[in-house]
């Protein structure tokens, strides 16, 4: 008898020719983040396995697959021989586990025999699983349709049994669609946006304006804590700090202070834009969600859009607060992001914000800075890490 997890995939199973590529993407991921645990990771007849950790870590094991994108389920379980007497005793064994016979309860067995060469059919071993446990827990009772408690025998190239799955967070592994750049603020919304974009498949880079002395410590240290949140679902990641303040402080000298804040965001998308091409990222990532604030009305966007050559991705764009912060706080990064701290699109706030900016006099207001040699500055100054799942 041998305690493992049992990985479920959901859209992968969509998948055509290519599916092959998806599952291999799944696996080396979960490789990836299990090896500190000191786990194997296998594949066959469809299911992935997740073997040889020691039982006092399964709760750790278990938390770190779920939040591993492409995994709909995982089920701790048992595996044993294809023996009747092994497979019932299993069963009854998760059921114990599962707080099963403190009382009253009812169950219910189902089976799958994927193996078509066990001399039993699905139907007699649900009979026969049923017939055991009642035999040695007098309290239980069969309930096909609502029961308390659900026991399942899988019949492959060993039994594998199970009465409980945890739900994954789904979504397609990291990597399998590219690399994206998002630009990470100290807020609520961007972490979010990088979460909700490796959840799609792509693999994600950060970048973070940091404007020294206006914004100090606390600000830097907040942004570290998010991505460091953030690497327990996307696995890896480098962050990128950018020195802002020279820009901005030009930004408020030199153009119109209604433009403030549209200018800064595109000399943002920019120096990401830069930073993207050189790491070979294919699209920027931004937590903007329309209507939010003035930066973010259709005619900013389109300002802001205008100053790249790379497809920005938005995946908060119609959605409201609320819906944001109920992500944030399930996937951990509300409480960090809620933390004291400013950050540089505090600084130097206009007080009436154009909310339809014009393009043209965008530019032109644009054209009153050094912009190539402010960016190369800036992105000389960048300080680098890479940050990795605790």
């Amino acid at each position: 008898m041998e305690r493992l997890l049992l990985i479920k995939y959901g859209e992968i199973h969509l998948k055509g020719q290519n599916r092959p590529f998806f599952k291999r993407a799944l696996k080396n991921r979960l490789i990836q983040g299990l090896k500190p645990l000191g786990c194997y990771v296998h594949e066959q007849d469809g299911r992935i396995y997740v073997t040889g950790y020691d039982p006092l870590d399964e709760d750790r094991v278990l938390e770190r697959a779920k939040h591993t994108f492409g995994i709909v389920g995982v089920c701790p379980a048992l595996a044993v021989e294809k023996e009747p007497e092994a497979m019932y005793a299993a069963a009854l064994s998760m059921l114990e586990r599962a707080g099963a016979g403190q009382g009253d309860f009812t169950f219910k067995v189902k089976a799958r025999r994927q193996d078509k060469s066990y001399p039993q059919n699905s139907f007699e071993i649900c009979a026969d699983a049923g017939g055991y446990i009642l035999d040695r827990m007098p309290t239980a009772k069969v309930d096909v349709k609502k029961p308390q408690y659900t026991v399942e025998i899988e019949v492959r190239d060993r039994a594998y049994v199970y009465s409980h799955e945890e739900k994954g967070v789904g979504g397609l592994p990291v990597g399998v669609s590219g690399r994206g750049v998002v630009m990470l603020s100290g807020g609520i919304d961007s972490p979010v946006a990088a979460y909700m974009m490796a959840k799609r498949g792509l693999e994600v880079e950060a970048v973070h304006f940091l404007s020294p002395p206006y914004t100090g410590e606390p600000a830097k240290e907040k942004v570290i804590a998010l991505a460091r949140r953030l690497t327990e679902y996307c696995g890896p990641i480098k962050l990128h700090l950018v020195h802002f303040t020279e820009i901005q402080e030009q930004l408020y000298e030199r153009c119109e202070e209604s433009y403030l804040t549209v200018l800064m965001r595109r000399l943002m998308c920019k120096i990401s834009e830069a930073i993207a091409n050189k790491e070979g990222g294919q699209a920027l990532i931004t937590g903007e969600s329309l209507g939010q604030v003035a930066s973010q009305t259709i005619g900013a966007l389109h300002v802001t859009d205008s100053s790249v050559e790379m497809t920005i991705l938005r995946p908060l764009i119609g959605m409201d607060k609320v819906e944001i912060i109920d992500i944030a706080r399930a996937i951990g990064t509300f409480d960090i992001s809620t933390l004291p701290g400013e950050d540089c699109c505090t600084v130097f706030v206009p007080k009436h914000p154009a909310t339809k900016p014009n393009l043209k006099r965008a530019v032109r207001e644009e054209e009153r800075l050094q912009v190539e040699e402010l960016i190369a500055a800036a992105l000389q100054k960048t300080e680098v890490m890479t940050l990795l799942p605790t």
